[in-house]
């Protein structure tokens, strides 16, 4: 049985001798037309002619990439010759004496529109349209001349290297375009295979009417569509090209070039397309003119990548939406992926698996960066629980949402020992962690999730006074329950111009998607006022912003946190749909006092500190965190220890930047 190699060795072989055949026919032709002028007999092929026949080929598994081309763009036997005529300019040296015997002129020495018409057979005008075949897939150009019928032919280089069996990807599409490789496609879920199937299925349907619809697919999580492309592409054995939607061109003409060049490129090197318009940026959505162009004048398979569904385009559209594995498929997956590691996690991979909703492809990364750990190299495992540990890091590492460009994440450090709270607001924040715990226990294992998906996500709206403890809280939450802490500010999220305020919040929360986020929205007074009757259209949108917000929160699959410092001007409306609420007060005297026995690290060195006397001071834990860092640069600048008199000369400079005087009584007898 013949090798793969010699398979293809022997095609090429036999491409070569029937393209050069074909080209020797077609000159034959050109000397029987000169003949005829002449009123001579035409001369048998000269110089390739018994050489470029040779024997006759055995039959071919797969026919000459000249016949290929002329069936899938339906070339007509003038056509083809017509192409063959050009061709023949390139591969064979005596073709150009002979279009100018032809044509009665050494000058003209090239072929031209009237000559094919005059020389060859079946000749018919409409060959020459720039709606026809030749020139509407560019297989020919036409160059400079006094008219377009004497104006020189010249084939393309893409298709005169095609027609001689060499295949590359366009140069004119190089820099648009690239080809993506298949790795991962074997990772995907049965659910994603199922969607792989159901793809391949209808691109391979018969299409007599060259147009196919395009697969729109939706969904937050790229690699994975990706993923997916690329295996409907090996399921039909082509080959898939990714292209960013914001490289379209804007410019009508330059957007048609694209456009035919790759629908001729997808019918030469059969292969897909995939537009990945992912992108939520105005110089992305800026593109949807020059997309809707495009996918309305593809008659290639082609894949469209986007976050939410969308209409683009009038062409005919499947639309799928690509789901990130269950639980169920995760914990089958991170078996799969751990192997031999799995059982020592001692049910890590089922925590993992609960709390990060993460794709296939995390999970393989995040299995392949656990197995590469110093401990593994070293084929020494670390104990048990130092591996579960960082598994979950691992998986927090890989799962961290593309939420940099959007939000502040904060490192949390605080503590239990930190906080100080009254006793209720300690049990509700232990509450909420107990919450984000045991919510796949109770929603899924236990079924309150089938009884309806509605006010299944966690939030939780901390309300007080600036420095209250309301943002060290949430750090407390992050750093016990091993989570990302981002804040978004609400003030920056708001916008004036009507829709901007969702899409805002549409970003914050696809981007956090995962499980492993928590979300800390503050200033939350910059959208939740007393919601007014609905007097003109400002009102009306208002109120439609603070439900999207709501809804999000709902559906959120981690924990949502909004601080206000005006509680009295939230609506009840809006505290029905919040299911905890921690209201944090002003510190008094006993509370200050704790605050000031925490708040110096155990390495700054202090020297006859008061706890008692400094508790005097009416603020509240933010003010005395500023208090207590100021006095530190104070003693450091010194050279001495923290004491009081650097306390009492910092408490100063943080009362006058609250306009607050200091009493006598406040800071009685801080320095003797």
């Amino acid at each position: 049985m013949p090798t793969a190699e010699a398979t293809t060795r022997t095609w090429h072989e036999m491409n070569q001798r029937s393209l050069m055949t074909e080209v020797a026919r077609v000159r034959a032709a050109l000397a029987e037309y000169v003949a005829s002028r002449s009123g001579q007999n035409a001369e048998a092929p000269i110089e390739r002619g018994e050489d470029v026949r040779g024997p006759e080929p055995q039959e071919a598994v797969v026919s000459p990439a000249l016949d290929t081309l002329s069936v899938s763009f339906r070339l007509s036997a003038f056509e083809r010759d017509v192409l063959l005529l050009a061709a023949g300019m390139e591969l064979d040296a005596g073709f150009a004496s002979a279009c100018a015997a032809a044509q009665g002129d050494p000058r003209r020495a090239y072929p031209t529109f009237s000559l094919a018409l005059a020389v060859l057979p079946q000749a018919h005008w409409s060959a020459v349209l720039p709606t026809a075949p030749l020139r509407r897939w560019r297989l020919l150009d036409v160059g400079p001349g006094d008219t377009l019928m004497t104006s020189h032919l010249r084939i393309d280089e893409r298709i005169l290297h095609y027609l001689t069996g060499l295949s590359y990807i366009d140069e004119r599409l190089a820099g648009l375009v690239d080809v993506v490789e298949s790795e991962g496609v074997h990772s995907l879920t049965p659910a994603h295979q199922v969607l792989v199937d159901r793809i391949a299925a209808l691109f391979s349907q018969p299409n007599p009417e060259q147009r196919r619809p395009y697969v729109q697919l939706c969904g937050d999580d790229g690699l994975t569509k990706r993923q997916i492309a690329a295996a409907v592409s090996e399921a039909m054995g082509c080959r898939l090209y990714r292209l960013a939607a914001p490289a379209l061109p804007a410019v009508p003409q330059e957007l048609d070039m694209v456009l035919r060049l790759w629908t001729r490129e997808a019918v030469l090197t059969r292969s897909i397309l995939l537009i990945e318009h992912d992108g939520t940026d105005a110089a992305e959505v800026g593109r949807d003119q020059a997309l809707r162009a495009f996918l309305d004048g593809l008659s290639a398979p082609l894949l469209l990548s986007v976050r939410e569904r969308r209409r683009v385009g009038h062409a005919q559209c499947l639309t799928i939406e690509v789901e990130p594995p269950s639980h169920q498929e995760r914990r089958q997956l991170w078996t799969a992926v751990l192997g031999r590691l799995g059982p020592a996690l001692n049910g890590a991979v089922e925590t993992v698996s609960r709390q990060f909703h993460v794709s296939a492809s995390v999970i393989q990364a995040a299995g392949v960066a656990l197995s590469t750990m110093e401990g593994e190299r070293d084929g020494q495992l670390p104990a048990e629980r130092e591996q579960a540990d960082r598994l979950w890091e691992i998986c927090r590492r890989q799962a961290r949402p593309r939420l940099d460009e959007l939000a502040q994440r904060i490192e949390p450090s605080a503590t239990w020992e930190d906080l100080v709270l009254p006793e209720p607001q300690r049990q509700t924040l232990q509450e909420i962690t107990m919450h984000v715990r045991h919510r796949h226990t109770v929603y899924e294992t236990w079924g309150f999730a089938a009884k309806g998906s509605r006010g299944l996500g966690i939030s939780a709206l901390f309300a007080g006074a600036s420095g209250t403890g309301k943002t060290m809280a949430a750090e407390v939450l992050a750093h016990t329950l091993r989570l990302d802490l981002y804040r978004i500010d609400l003030s920056q999220v708001v916008s004036k111009y009507i829709g901007e305020t969702e899409k805002n919040l549409c970003k914050v929360f696809n981007a956090a998607e995962g499980g492993a986020t928590i979300l800390l929205f503050d200033e939350a007074d910059a959208l939740f006022g007393k919601r007014s009757e609905v007097k003109d259209s400002h009102d009306r949108y208002a109120n439609v912003e603070v439900s999207y917000l709501l809804q999000r929160m709902e559906a959120y699959q981690g924990l949502a946190i909004l601080t206000t410092n005006m509680k009295a001007a939230l609506d009840q409306a809006f505290l029905r749909r919040i299911r905890f609420l921690v209201q944090f007060p002003f510190p008094d005297a006993v509370q200050r006092t704790e605050i000031w026995r925490h708040i110096f690290p155990k390495t700054v060195p202090t020297e006859g500190l008061d706890w008692e006397r400094l508790a005097r001071l009416n603020v509240s834990g933010g003010h005395i965190r500023n208090i207590a860092m100021s006095a530190t640069f104070l003693a450091v600048e010194a050279g001495e220890a923290v004491e009081m008199r650097h306390l009492l000369q910092a408490a100063r400079g943080e009362c006058a930047k609250l306009e607050k005087p200091l009493t006598e009584a406040e800071i009685a007898r801080w320095v003797s």
